[in-house]
Formats: structure tokens, C-alpha cells, sequence
């Protein structure tokens, strides 16, 4: 059965699909767009992240998504050993519920 929640699903998720072919058909028709990151005020890593952006979006994205989970696993690594420090034990808790 199609009831209204299911029809506005499947309005908003056809949107997000079409979202991209709308904005490409408003544009004026000239030149295509040129995505670059601004670089004149970066220093140090933020300049040099940046410039890889521009030269190349290939290594950027490889780059990106290894270190978005190494960055995760560092961070869990980190939070486990604080709450360790400050005395909360989770391997080897009790559940409450049972």
C-alpha cells in the first residue's frame, strides 16, 4: 500500500537524485566551474592540504579516506585509555538490563 509517507520518501529521494542534473541545467551555459581551495592566507599543513586539493581531486579523495579512519581509530585508542586512567573499566562491565 502507498500511503503519504512513503510517497514523500520517494519525492525527497528523488530530488537528492535529480539535485545535481537541476544545478547543472541552471547554469548560464558558459565555461564549467573551476572548484579551487584559496590558498594566499594558508601556512603549514593547511596550505600544503590545500594545494593537493587543487592539483589533483584524485589524490586528495584517496588521501582523505584513508585518514579519516586512521584519525577514528587514534581517537578511540585515546578515549580508551583516558577512561581507563580515570577508572571506567569496559571490558569487563556488567549489563544492567540482565
Amino acid at each position: 500500500m502507498f500511503t503519504k509517507g512513503k510517497a514523500l520518501l520517494a519525492m525527497f529521494v528523488t530530488g537528492l537524485l535529480l539535485a545535481p542534473t537541476m544545478a547543472f541545467a541552471a547554469g548560464s551555459g558558459g565555461a564549467p566551474i573551476v572548484m579551487v581551495a584559496d590558498t594566499r592566507k594558508l601556512t603549514g599543513i593547511m596550505a600544503w592540504w590545500a594545494n593537493l586539493y587543487n592539483e589533483s581531486h584524485l589524490y586528495f579523495t584517496i588521501l582523505t579516506v584513508i585518514l579519516i579512519p586512521v584519525i577514528g581509530v587514534i581517537f578511540g585508542v585515546l578515549a580508551d585509555i583516558i577512561m581507563h586512567f580515570i577508572g571506567i573499566d569496559l571490558k569487563s562491565r556488567d549489563l544492567a538490563e540482565h
